[in-house]
């Protein structure tokens, strides 16, 4: 780790202080072009610390930079994670306040709901289908406290993986039953068809991205927990959200998951 624990916190503060205020911030890596990844992850666990005490609750990981896309805007070719907290998610058919939120942009994704603890390293595929309880489709709104979103991938870790609110749909599948990598994904917005994707375009499989999870969290002495929430990485192009707009995925043999901006 390159940076002090002072000025660590101090970003940490900045980038809490940014959300509650929906206010963007100069780049982290413009102002500290030394900042490694290590540090990133350090004013991440000061940003969710500052809402952990603020009230919120943890409840799962969001697994982000898993598709060719991102990591090729990035620059990055590793993926990073990111913490759920209980005051993100929101309900299939609940609208969302566009103004609540900086520079939203939406993506489609599968959620993995696990019934088990995944403690790594050495976590399998196997080990991560036999630890969840079910998948279904979900959006993740990714937001940005970086202006312009202008980051690299210490900006987006820092600022916890560039996590804004979720939405899980309403239906759950096991995922025994439905070909992960294969399933093919269709993002419609306000009726048209803006997107597609498959499961492929994570990692090669969610599964894999949950694995990987695990595994790197398992390194830092941390585990995913029985009932938390993991949103396995985009599957398609984030696109961005505006008042009004009506965003739909649909995940072959998962069903579909709605979410409409005011």
């Amino acid at each position: 780790m390159s940076m002090k624990p002072e000025l660590i916190q101090t970003l940490g503060n900045e980038l809490f202080t940014a959300l509650q205020n929906c206010q963007t911030l100069e780049p982290l890596t413009n102002r500290h072009p030394d900042i490694t990844i290590e540090d990133a992850y350090a004013i991440q666990q000061v940003l969710n610390a500052n809402r952990v005490n603020a009230g919120a609750r943890v409840v799962g990981k969001k697994i982000g930079v898993t598709s060719k896309a991102v990591m090729n805007m990035l620059n990055v070719y590793q993926p990073d994670f990111g913490i759920l907290l209980d005051n993100m998610i929101y309900n299939e058919g609940q609208s969302i306040e566009r103004d609540s939120l900086i520079q939203p942009k939406a993506e489609g994704e599968i959620a993995f709901i696990l019934k088990r603890d995944l403690q790594g390293p050495g976590i399998s595929n196997a080990d991560v289908l036999a630890a969840t309880e079910c998948v279904m489709p979900c959006f993740e709104i990714v937001d940005s406290r970086i202006r312009d979103w202008k980051i690299k991938i210490q900006d987006t870790v820092a600022d916890n993986a560039s996590c804004g609110v979720f939405v899980l749909g309403d239906q759950a599948v096991s995922p025994r039953k439905i070909d992960l990598s294969t399933c093919g994904m269709l993002l419609e917005r306000n009726g048209e068809l803006i997107g597609t994707g498959a499961g492929a375009a994570a990692l090669g499989s969610p599964v894999n991205a949950v694995a990987w999870l695990a595994n790197t969290l398992g390194r830092l002495g941390m585990g995913l927990k029985a009932g938390e929430v993991i949103l396995s990485g985009a599957l398609a192009a984030m696109v961005p959200a505006q008042k009004g707009d009506n965003f739909r995925v649909s995940i072959g043999g998962m069903g579909s998951c709605s979410v409409r901006f005011v």
